[in-house]
C-alpha cells in the first residue's frame, strides 16, 4: 500500500502502535519489538505526515523531536498547588510524625504508608485533557510555575497519549523529571570530548536540560519522568488507595518507581528506609530520601494540610552526599605508577554518613576546570564508597586571601622531577622504585593474588615493614626471617612462619605472573601473557625494541613506550637482577600450537556460573591460548553466558552483531575436550 492511499485511520493506528511500544520500551523496560522494526514504523509515520501534514497532531512519535526556541518562558498557575513536604532525619521523628497523625485522627489503629524512593530532580506537573498532553510546568513557588510543554514532550517516558481508558476528563499527573546515572555520565564524558563545561551532578544536569529555551537541545538529553501522583482531577473519579492511583498512571503509560509499597505501621517505614538506603548507591538514579504518604486518601484528606505542606505525606532525608566546607590546604600523593593526585585538606564535614577531611581534586586539568583556589568554599561530594570530592566552587565566598595551587616541580616523597607527557592529564613522578611512595605501592602489587600472590603480605603490613626499614625493594622480601617478622606489632610466630613459607613459595612462579607484578604502566595480565607467548622468555622482552613490541597482540604505540621505557631504567633492571638472585624462576615459554588450539580466538565471559569460578573459566580459556575480553565487538569469536546474564548488555549485543554465544555447560565440555578440565561423570 503506497502512502497516497494510506487512510488517516491507518495513520491513527501506526501512531497507536508506536506510542504503545515506546510505553513498553521507556516505562515497562519491556520492548517487544525490535529496533528495526520501531524505526520502520517511525520513518512510516514521517513519510505520512510529509504528504498529509494537516493529519500532524500533537500526540505523534514524530513530536518528540523538539520545536522552534523560545525567547522565553511563560508562567503557569497551578489549579491545585505543588507544595512541599516535611522532613524527618531520624527513626524518633518519624515516629513522632506517626503520633501527630493518630492524634488527628483520634485513633491508635495502625495506619498504612506507600513508600516512595524521593529521586533528586525537578518536580514537574502535566496536564491532560481527554487523555491528550496539554501543558507542562514546572513546580515554581508552588503556586506559579514555568511552562515547560516544548520541552516535556521530548521525554520518552512521558506520554503524549495516555494509554487504555477510563481516565477522568482532565488529569494532573505529578512526578519527577531527573536524569539517570549512565546518562549522566555519558553527557559529561561527551562534553569534556568536545572542551565543554561538564555538569556538577545529575539533578542540575536535568534542571539545566529541562529549561532550555531550545526543546531541540532538551531532546537530546537522557532524561525520564517518573510520576509519584496528581493534582486536579476533574470528570472522572480515582481510586481510594494511593498505590493503586500510582498502578492506574503505570497502565495509562507513565512510569512509576519499582521500589514502591505498601506498609502497615511506621515501623514498616523505618524497616523500608533501611533497605533502600542499604541499596541506593546500586540504584540507576540518585534519591535523597524516603518518601512517606498515608495511603487511604480519604484519611489525606481528613488529615488535610498545613500552609505549605500536606499533614499526611514526610520525607525521610538520607544523609546529604553534598555539602559545602572551606579548602585548607592541598597535598600531593604519589602512587604506584608515579601518578601526582592533589589532595584536598578540608574543615571536616559530615557527608555521605561520615565526616569528610580529605577529597580528591584528581589532576592539574581538574584544578584548572574547577577554578578552585586555597581557602575556597567549596562543594564535596561523597556518594557510597566513592571517594569523597570536590565537585564546584562557591567563587561568591572567595576571600581576598585565597591563593592558587601551585603543582610541584618535584615529587615531594623523593624530590626527582615531575613530569607532564604530552596528551596525559597526570603529572608522574620520574624516581621509579627509588621513590618511597612508588615503592610500597610496587612492593603490595607485586605480592597481590594476581601477582606473585604471597598470602598473609597485606598493605599495612607493607607499610609496617617498609616503614621499620627492614625491605627497601620488592627483592628485600625474599631474605625476611621469621626472627624479623614476629617482632612486628600484630605478628606472632605463627604468622611469621606462614609469610615465610608463602614468600617460599611465590619463587616458582610464570613469566606472566612475574611481568605482571613488575608493575609496567599498562601492562596488565592479559598483555603480560601475550607479551611471555610471543617471545617466550624474559631477555627477548628486555631486548624487545618498540617495533617489535607493538608486533604482539594487545600492544599499540603506548604500551610498547612504557615497556621500553621500564626496562631502559638501571634501577628498574637491578630490581629484576636482584629477584632472580633471590630466587625467583620460571619455565620459558615454547609455544606448541598443539598447547593452544583457542589461539587467536577471542572470549567474553558474562554472568554467574554454578560450577566454575568465573576467573577460573577465564583463566582456562586463557591457557588454551584464547584471548578473553571485557567487551563484545565484530571480531569476537564467543561470548559464554551464565546464569542471569540473558538479558545483560554482552548478550545482547552479541545477539545484534551475530556472535556466537554458548552456555556455561558448554564451555566446560569445550575445556573438557581439549583436556583443560575434567567433566564429572554420572
Amino acid at each position: 500500500m503506497s502512502n497516497n492511499s494510506v487512510s488517516q485511520s491507518d495513520y491513527e493506528e501506526l501512531k497507536k502502535t508506536l506510542n504503545y511500544h515506546s510505553y513498553r520500551y521507556y516505562v515497562l523496560d519491556d520492548p517487544t519489538l525490535p529496533d528495526v522494526e520501531y524505526d520502520r514504523i517511525f520513518q512510516r509515520i514521517s513519510q505520512i505526515e510529509a504528504q498529509q501534514p494537516d493529519w500532524v497532531s500533537s500526540d505523534s512519535p514524530t513530536q518528540r523531536v523538539g520545536d522552534r526556541p523560545l525567547s522565553a518562558f511563560s508562567q503557569v498557575a497551578h489549579e491545585v498547588p505543588m507544595l512541599s513536604l516535611d522532613n524527618a532525619f531520624s527513626d524518633d521523628e518519624l515516629r513522632d510524625f506517626s503520633r501527630r497523625l493518630k492524634d488527628r485522627l483520634k485513633s491508635e489503629l495502625d495506619i498504612e504508608f506507600a513508600c516512595e524512593p524521593k529521586l533528586d530532580g525537578i518536580a514537574v506537573s502535566l496536564l491532560y485533557r481527554n487523555g491528550e498532553l496539554e501543558r507542562g510546568a514546572t513546580r515554581g513557588d508552588g503556586a506559579t510555575g514555568e511552562d515547560i510543554t516544548q520541552n516535556v514532550r521530548t521525554i520518552p517516558s512521558i506520554p503524549l497519549r495516555l494509554l487504555g481508558d477510563g481516565y477522568p476528563e482532565v488529569l494532573e499527573v505529578r512526578g519527577e523529571i531527573y536524569m539517570p546515572r549512565q546518562g549522566f555520565n555519558a553527557l559529561n564524558d561527551k562534553a569534556r570530548e568536545a572542551g565543554e563545561k561538564v555538569f556538577v551532578n545529575p539533578r542540575n544536569a536535568a534542571a539545566g536540560s529541562l529549561r532550555q529555551l531550545d526543546s531541540r537541545i532538551t531532546a537530546t538529553r537522557p532524561l525520564e519522568m517518573c510520576t509519584y501522583s496528581i493534582g486536579f482531577v476533574e470528570g472522572g473519579d480515582m481510586p481510594a488507595r494511593h498505590t493503586e492511583v500510582l498502578e492506574a498512571l503505570h497502565g495509562w503509560g507513565f512510569l512509576i518507581n519499582p521500589e514502591m509499597r505498601a506498609v502497615k505501621d511506621i515501623e514498616g517505614c523505618i524497616d523500608y528506609y533501611q533497605r533502600v538506603g542499604a541499596k541506593r548507591d546500586q540504584l540507576s538514579y540518585d534519591i535523597d530520601g524516603i518518601v512517606f504518604k498515608v495511603n487511604d486518601r480519604n484519611l489525606q484528606d481528613r488529615l488535610g494540610f498545613v500552609s505549605r505542606a500536606p499533614r499526611w505525606a514526610i520525607a525521610y532525608k538520607f544523609p546529604a552526599q553534598e555539602e559545602m566546607t572551606l579548602l585548607q590546604s592541598v597535598e600531593f600523593q604519589v602512587g604506584r605508577t608515579g601518578a601526582i593526585t592533589p589532595v584536598a585538606r578540608l574543615e571536616p564535614v559530615f557527608v555521605g554518613g561520615v565526616t569528610v577531611s580529605n577529597a580528591t581534586l584528581h589532576n592539574r586539568d581538574e584544578i584548572e576546570r574547577l577554578g578552585v583556589m586555597v581557602g575556597d568554599t567549596v562543594v564535596v561530594r561523597r556518594a557510597g564508597d566513592v571517594i569523597p570530592q570536590v565537585v564546584s566552587v562557591v567563587k561568591a565566598q572567595r576571600p581576598d586571601s585565597a591563593k592558587d595551587i601551585l603543582f610541584p616541580k618535584n615529587c615531594p616523597i623523593c624530590d626527582s622531577l615531575i613530569e607532564t607527557v604530552d596528551g596525559e592529564a597526570v603529572a608522574r613522578c620520574t624516581g621509579g622504585l627509588i621513590c618511597e611512595a612508588q615503592r610500597k605501592e610496587a612492593i603490595k602489587h607485586f605480592a597481590s593474588r594476581k601477582a606473585m600472590d604471597v598470602d598473609g603480605l597485606g598493605d599495612k603490613l607493607v607499610e609496617q615493614l617498609v616503614d621499620e626499614g627492614l625491605i627497601h625493594s620488592v627483592a628485600d622480601l625474599y631474605s625476611l626471617t621469621s626472627e624479623q617478622l614476629s617482632e612486628l606489632e600484630r605478628m606472632g610466630v605463627k604468622s611469621a612462619d606462614n609469610l615465610v613459607a608463602a614468600l617460599e613459595q611465590s619463587r616458582t612462579t610464570s613469566l606472566p605472573r612475574f611481568l605482571y607484578a613488575l608493575g609496567i604502566r599498562e601492562v596488565g595480565e592479559a598483555t603480560a601473557r601475550s607479551l611471555s607467548r610471543h617471545f617466550g622468555n624474559l631477555a627477548s622482552i628486555v631486548e624487545a625494541s618498540d617495533e617489535q613490541l607493538q608486533k604482539v597482540d594487545d600492544v599499540g604505540p603506548v604500551v610498547a613506550r612504557y615497556i621500553c621505557e621500564f626496562f631502559a631504567q638501571t634501577h628498574n633492571l637491578e630490581a629484576v637482577e636482584a629477584l632472580q638472585s633471590a630466587g625467583i624462576h620460571w619455565d620459558d615459554i615454547e609455544i606448541d600450537e598443539a598447547d593452544e588450539p583457542l589461539a587467536d580466538k577471542t572470549f567474553v565471559v558474562t554472568g554467574s556460573f554454578a560450577t566454575i569460578k568465573r576467573n577460573d573459566a577465564k583463566k582456562l580459556l586463557q591457557e588454551l591460548g584464547a584471548k578473553v575480553a571485557g567487551s563484545v565487538s565484530a571480531k569476537t569469536y564467543c561470548v559464554v553466558v551464565g546464569g542471569g546474564a540473558e538479558n545483560n548488555s554482552k548478550y545482547v549485543k552479541a545477539t545484534e552483531l551475530g556472535v556466537q554465544t554458548m552456555t556455561e555447560n558448554e564451555l566446560l565440555e569445550l575445556l573438557a575436550e581439549h583436556g583443560a578440565y575434567q567433566l564429572e561423570q554420572g
